[in-house]
């Protein structure tokens, strides 16, 4: 079974670990059943040049949670962390001071650069990566959504002046709290999707699109050139998950970037920038999202409060699309 995933990082990383604890539970119950193959393309549109290294937020996230090497409790960075160079370009003066890396951390964004800076593209550094962290023993394959560089910046209202702030300073430094205007990101209008990423999508037997942020995520590779036509082409049903409960984000603040392109914080209205290929909709227990149409929806509690919950939910999402599969299979 070959499902493929769209994901940007803490939420859409925390979903697909849960995915692969349920396909690694259901093997051993049923140890007859077909291996599964993970494809995840992942969102570059958040990735920064900070000290002259290349960072991929997103794409790290997907790495260090799947590799088993996250902070838990952050939910983004290394595990058992230390910040001795961090603390010591601060000594320094050196800028910005208002994110984080850890000395791991730094590791990564060194040896990606390096390799960068020598002409390979980003989808086989990250193969490399991949490989460092065990993921193809596990199944996945990772995938960047583009190797062009891409960055999203924000434009902002202070002092009664417009100005662009990288997606990062706005995210991190000032917790999404400046009024956003709009996003702007540059280099997508000419970027190409990576090898391999096309074919996931259209030879998968179920599209997933995990919970993960619908505009600064999802949105950003949805604008690939490319990918939306595949998503709309592609045999497989597309089943996604509602990054909203109740209104609002487990985490993040995926509700203020819809607001900042006119977008209910509904899961009806997310669903909504999704209405060309989705087929099928997981959304929380109590939401009011209506029913009927071509949109399957199923309702299910969401919260990813461990890994079994993210399995369990993530089962969900997996259950439904192979259902829809074998509804359209031809008798």
């Amino acid at each position: 079974m070959r499902i493929t995933a769209l994901a940007g990082g803490v939420g859409g990383a925390r979903f697909l670990r849960g995915l692969h604890h349920h396909v690694r539970q259901t093997q051993l119950l049923t140890p007859d059943s077909d291996p599964v193959h993970l494809t995840v393309i992942g969102n570059t549109g958040d990735d920064i040049t900070l000290f002259g290294l290349r960072v991929c937020p997103d794409i790290d996230t997907l790495l260090y949670t799947l590799g088993g090497g996250i902070h838990e409790g952050q939910g983004w960075g290394r595990a058992d962390e230390s910040h001795h160079l961090a603390e010591e370009l601060a000594a320094l003066g050196a800028e910005p001071q208002w994110f984080t890396l850890g000395d791991k951390d730094f590791g990564t964004h060194v040896y990606r650069s390096q390799l960068l800076g020598q002409g390979m593209p980003l989808s086989a550094v990250i193969d490399r990566l991949s490989a460092r962290w065990g993921l193809g023993d596990l199944g996945v394959r990772l995938l960047p959504m583009t190797d062009t560089p891409v960055e999203t910046h924000v434009v902002v209202e202070q002092k009664g002046e417009q100005r662009a702030i990288h997606f990062q300073e706005w995210w991190v430094r000032h917790r999404a709290e400046l009024p956003a205007e709009r996003f702007v990101v540059a280099g997508l209008d000419r970027a190409a999707p990576a090898p391999g990423v096309l074919d996931a999508i259209r030879e998968a037997d179920v599209v997933i699109l995990p919970p993960s942020n619908p505009v600064v995520s999802i949105g950003i590779i949805l604008g690939v050139p490319g990918v939306r036509d595949a998503l709309r082409g592609t045999r497989a049903p597309v089943v996604g998950v509602s990054p909203l409960v109740g209104g609002r984000p487990v985490r993040g603040h995926a509700d203020v970037c819809l607001r900042t392109i006119g977008v209910d914080e509904t899961s009806a209205a997310v669903a909504g920038l999704y209405s060309d290929f989705l087929d099928g909709w997981l959304v929380d227990e109590d939401d009011p999202m209506p029913g009927g149409g071509r949109l399957e929806v199923v309702r299910r509690p969401l919260l990813m409060s461990s890994v079994d919950a993210a399995a369990e939910m993530a089962g969900a999402a997996l259950d439904l699309g192979l259902r829809l599969r074998a509804e359209r299979a031809p008798a």
